[in-house]
């Protein structure tokens, strides 16, 4: 029974994946707690140079903290992007039209990088809260 229990705290349900070359991949995972509390997870996962297998970094964020780090990051993104490389085209660098492969998608490749797993009403003001200020970017 703890097993079970265990399981289901740890299902996501909301995953975004976001490719950032060959070797790296970020995942932001929604999470319920036994409670019903959500949290998110964010991933680095790295594959080994040279070797099977891939390094994992995890930082676990509560929802007390979302608009502090959310509010820091975004401060963060833009200075670099204001204050110390204006004239860099980030845009450049937007790998959202490839796909696995590094391929340009086209129609007929393109995988949904997103997946719902269970909706939740409760996690609606999550979204609301954060989706304005990430726009921005």
């Amino acid at each position: 029974m703890a097993y079970e229990s265990n399981e289901k705290r740890m299902e996501s349900v909301y995953s975004k994946r976001i490719r950032a070359g060959k070797r790296r991949t970020y995942f932001f995972d929604v999470r319920a707690t036994r409670s019903n509390d959500y949290y998110l997870t964010i991933t680095e996962s790295r594959k080994k140079f040279n070797e099977d297998g891939y390094d994992r970094h995890k930082v676990f964020l509560y929802k007390e903290d979302f608009n502090k780090f959310l509010k820091a990051l975004t401060e963060a993104v833009d200075y670099v992007k204001t204050e110390l490389m204006p004239d860099f085209d980030f845009d450049a660098y937007n790998h959202d039209n490839y796909d696995n492969e590094g391929e340009v998608a086209t129609s007929e490749n393109i995988v949904a990088e997103s997946t719902t797993v269970t909706p939740s009403p409760a996690a609606a003001p999550v979204a609301d809260t954060l989706g304005e200020d990430v726009d921005k970017w």
